[in-house]
């Protein structure tokens, strides 16, 4: 599966007031792999930043003058997602800027170039209910560094987003075992498999009672049961 984990820098935080997108980032998964294939642009919105979007972003008028607009970049940006699925931290922003942004240039809008959106915000209130769900929070909650980020940029957010994303839905990319074929003389292969020590810990109770909370999160997300929970084969 490809999917892209999205983010935009604006020039405010409606596009109904003129306002627009000023950076677009795309981090590029596929199988829940950090493919390195990413997609980053910054853009001259054609007007200035409200002081209160540039103190978040730091992008000024003067150092996007010489960038491409927004018409001259959508090509390549409709390729890119064309056919993903899109990861998005609060969803609904960043699609309304990209809609209006599509509309303006009188091209269909940008759900029609891919198959689907996540909305991780939507996802951390369902599993973290009551508590702070912001990007820096569950950098924070799940361990990920972020003391790289002074500013927003659409491109950094997007791959701690992505790290939040794959600890939020526990993925693993790899078993983590070295696997070695070896000829055995009698036309038998016979594998040796290097196995590191393992020390198991037992879980606590209330560390029992917050996994089994997680897991019913994510069956109220994917409206079933979850691969967590399902039987082994």
């Amino acid at each position: 599966m490809r999917q892209l984990v999205l983010d935009t820098e604006t020039t405010g935080i409606n596009p109904k007031q003129g306002n627009r997108i000023l950076e677009l980032g795309c981090v590029e998964l596929i199988d829940r792999k950090l493919t390195g294939n990413n997609f980053h642009r910054y853009i001259n919105p054609e007007r200035d930043s409200e002081e209160g979007a540039l103190a978040v972003h730091g992008l000024t008028t003067e150092f996007l003058r010489d960038k491409p607009r927004f018409h001259e970049v959508v090509e390549d940006f409709r390729e890119f997602v064309r056919g993903a699925e899109i990861i998005i931290h609060n969803a609904p922003f960043d699609l309304a800027f990209l809609n209006h942004e599509f509309g303006m240039l009188k091209l269909p809008s940008f759900e029609s170039h891919i198959v689907g959106v996540i909305d991780t915000l939507a996802q951390a209130k369902e599993m973290r209910p009551g508590k702070r769900n912001s990007l820096d929070a569950l950098c924070d909650h799940f361990g990920i560094s972020n003391a790289h980020r002074k500013l927003h940029g659409a491109l950094l957010d997007a791959e701690l987003l992505a790290d939040v994303y794959l600890s939020m839905t526990r993925g693993q990319n790899s078993l983590g075992m070295d696997i070695v074929v070896e000829d055995s003389g009698s036309g038998l292969q016979m594998a040796e498999i290097a196995l590191a020590e393992v020390l198991v810990l037992r879980a606590s109770e209330a560390e029992a009672a917050e996994h089994t909370a997680l897991l019913d999160g994510l069956d109220k997300a994917v409206k079933g049961t979850c691969i967590w929970r399902a039987p082994s084969l």
